[in-house]
């Protein structure tokens, strides 16, 4: 059986590295493969942690960006609002600056393989270290006994995600490296079974700004699915409603400005949002607010928050007007998918 999926994998895998973009010579550069999920709303922490790297990235690498839609239905989706919701996760991974005619940016759900392979991975991972997944353990106690199979194998999915391409690199979060290091566990035990047959992918993880906290809780990641639209700049918020977000986001004791994730984590992550919008470090921006309170400082972040933002928000809103062409746009990715074989 799995010689039989071998050989279609391989054959797939042919398929994908012999399309060729016009215009474009065959590289020889290493691949990237990364993912967002199109559920709840694209945030600041999507854009400082993914997107951006995103765009640098496409420069030195061959992308591959894949909007995770059977990812997303872990839980219950409605199936209109989730087709929406891709769109305008595509229109925005578009409007930050990722380049369809360097990068490949498609829907999960139209490559069967994802699936097709992440079934015999399943047959590679043992259920003891999908039980070690601190994701799950932690999601699980939330969701109890409506806690679903597919957030048990989700990282088999993601593993299937990766190695399919025979990915060299993985942009991930420090949430994220748990589940890489799946991937990289399985490659090699099919590996020693199947000589060569994955490659082993790296993690890409960068060092400030590559998880980005909530506003009302420095101690929790910014995430979708928060209980409070207080913990995430949304990139569909107004400039009055993130002036206000950042107004009320919680500060630590004191009134000096410094960066120190253990004593003052809330100031630290914001310094951490200045520094991932602007580039500026942090220790460039603890000098240049030296002197000054939070009132102040949170008053320039936001400015900042809404010039990045805006000109971001206005190419999104512009894109889904011809959702059509959108449509296409993805589609046809998946016909001319790639810029060069995968080099081992």
């Amino acid at each position: 059986m799995f010689s039989n999926f071998a050989d279609s994998c391989q054959n797939y895998r042919q398929q994908f590295d012999l399309g060729v973009k016009e215009g474009k010579e065959i590289s020889m550069k290493k691949r990237v493969f990364s993912g967002i999920q199109p559920t709840g709303v694209v945030h600041l922490g999507n854009y400082i942690g993914a997107l951006k790297n995103w765009v640098a990235m496409q420069e030195e690498y061959d992308c591959l960006y894949c909007i995770v839609d059977l990812h997303a239905i872990t839980v219950p989706q409605n199936p209109e609002e989730l087709h929406n919701s891709i769109l305008r996760t595509a229109a925005t991974t578009l409007a930050v600056g990722v380049d369809p005619t360097k990068s490949l940016l498609f829907v999960q759900s139209d490559v069967p393989e994802h699936a097709e392979l992440a079934w015999i991975l399943n047959c590679f991972v043992y259920y003891g270290e999908l039980g070690q997944m601190t994701q799950f353990k932690d999601k699980a106690k939330i969701r109890g006994v409506g806690t679903s199979t597919g957030l048990f194998t989700y990282p088999v999915l993601m593993t299937s995600d990766i190695l399919l391409y025979n990915t060299h690199a993985v942009p991930v979060g420090d949430d994220q490296r748990q589940h890489l290091e799946l991937s990289r566990l399985t490659a090699r035990r099919i590996n020693k079974q199947y000589p060569n047959f994955f490659i082993v992918p790296q993690p890409f993880i960068g060092t400030k700004g590559a998880r980005i906290m909530g506003l009302d809780d420095p101690t929790a990641k910014m995430s979708k699915t928060a209980s409070t639209e207080m913990n995430y700049i949304s990139f569909s918020d107004s400039p009055d409603v993130i002036r206000k977000k950042i107004k009320r986001a919680v500060t630590d004791s004191g009134s000096e400005i410094e960066y120190d994730e253990e004593k003052k984590p809330a100031i630290s992550n914001l310094l951490s949002i200045y520094s991932g919008l602007t580039g500026e470090t942090t220790d460039a921006l603890v000098s240049k607010y030296k002197g000054k309170g939070y009132g102040d400082f949170k008053k320039e972040l936001a400015e900042v928050v809404v010039d990045v933002l805006g000109p971001i928000q206005k190419k999104t809103d512009s894109i889904l007007t011809d959702k059509a062409t959108l449509q296409k746009q993805l589609k046809w990715a998946l016909k001319k998918p790639a810029t060069s074989p995968a080099p081992k």
